[in-house]
C-alpha cells in the first residue's frame, strides 16, 4: 500500500514539474505567467525568455526521469530485480533533484519561500515514501 501511495505522490510531483515546464518553456511571455514568476514587465519577460525556456526543460527532464523510474520500478516490482533497482534509483535521483532545486530557489531569498515549498513538498514526500515502500 505504501508503494502505491508513494507512486501517486511521485507521479504528482512529476506532473507538477511538467506544468512548470509548460509555463516556463511554452507560455513564458504571457502576462499571467511572467507575473506569477515575479517578472516586472513584458520587456523583462522577453529578455528572460531564453533562460526560462532552458529552465523549463530542466523541469521536464526531472519529470521524465521520475515517470521512467516509476515504470521501471513497477516492471520489476515484487522482486529484487535490476529493473526495480534501476527504477528506484532513478525515482530517488529525480525526486531528490527536485527537492535540491527547491532548496536552491530558497537561497535566492525568502520571497521565494512559497514557490520553493510548492516545488519541493511533493517530491520530498514522495522521496520519503519511496524509501519506505
Amino acid at each position: 500500500m505504501v508503494a502505491i501511495i508513494a507512486t501517486a505522490v511521485a507521479a504528482l510531483a512529476a506532473l507538477l514539474h511538467v506544468y512548470i515546464f509548460v509555463m516556463e518553456s511554452v507560455q513564458w511571455t504571457q502576462p499571467k505567467i511572467w507575473k506569477r514568476f515575479g517578472v516586472a514587465d513584458q520587456a523583462a519577460a522577453e529578455v528572460t525568455k531564453p533562460m526560462a525556456y532552458n529552465q523549463g526543460f530542466y523541469n521536464l527532464f526531472l519529470a521524465i526521469g521520475t515517470f521512467l523510474g516509476l515504470v521501471l520500478y513497477w516492471a520489476g516490482a515484487g522482486e529484487d530485480t535490476p529493473l526495480a533497482v534501476a527504477g528506484l534509483t532513478l525515482v530517488l535521483f529525480s525526486l531528490g533533484s527536485m527537492v535540491a532545486a527547491s532548496l536552491v530557489l530558497l537561497t535566492t531569498g525568502l520571497k521565494y519561500l512559497r514557490a520553493a515549498l510548492l516545488q519541493g513538498t511533493l517530491p520530498l514526500i514522495g522521496f520519503v515514501l519511496i524509501l519506505f515502500a
